[in-house]
């Protein structure tokens, strides 16, 4: 058997790399915690919004856990696309999300802010009252889950 030193120099560079911090390499069931705070006022939030969901549905596919956390201004996104008359352009970006499991969280105290509470209340919407009226995001770094905020 043949030595090989570039594989070998390779080998050891990805070790170094590694140890160091300095290269991370995704595998499947990796955790991820997207947080949508972005409203419905403005184009730039109706992009975060579809990335979220984009983001979302391709880690899930890959074989990631997900979690889709509704947050701020994000509470009228899941008040619009839970609506079952809603025309939204995301609706089937959301039902796309929905079909694959993705847990979704829904921040009781921005509900309240932002108007929406009793609508997604009456839908059994799942509203997280956990740290001051928020959901815990400490609970979610806490599991290992990576912060992706839009």
């Amino acid at each position: 058997m043949k030595f090989h030193w570039t594989r070998f120099f390779a080998a050891l560079s990805v070790g170094v790399l590694m140890s160091f911090g300095l290269a991370t390499f995704a595998q499947a069931g990796e955790k991820y915690a997207i947080i949508l705070q972005a409203g419905k006022e403005s184009h730039e939030g109706m992009a975060r919004a579809v990335h979220a969901f984009l983001y979302a549905k391709e880690l899930k596919e890959h074989g990631h856990k997900v979690v889709l956390i509704f947050d701020g201004a994000g509470t009228e996104w899941i008040e619009e696309l839970s609506n079952p008359e809603s025309e939204s352009k995301l609706k089937p970006m959301y039902e796309a999300v929905r079909k694959l499991g993705i847990t979704e969280i829904i921040c009781d105290f921005c509900s309240v802010a932002f108007g929406v509470k009793g609508r997604l209340a009456e839908r059994n919407l799942p509203l997280v009252a956990e740290f001051e009226g928020h959901p815990s995001i400490a609970k979610w770094a806490d599991k290992g889950y990576q912060l992706v905020i839009l």
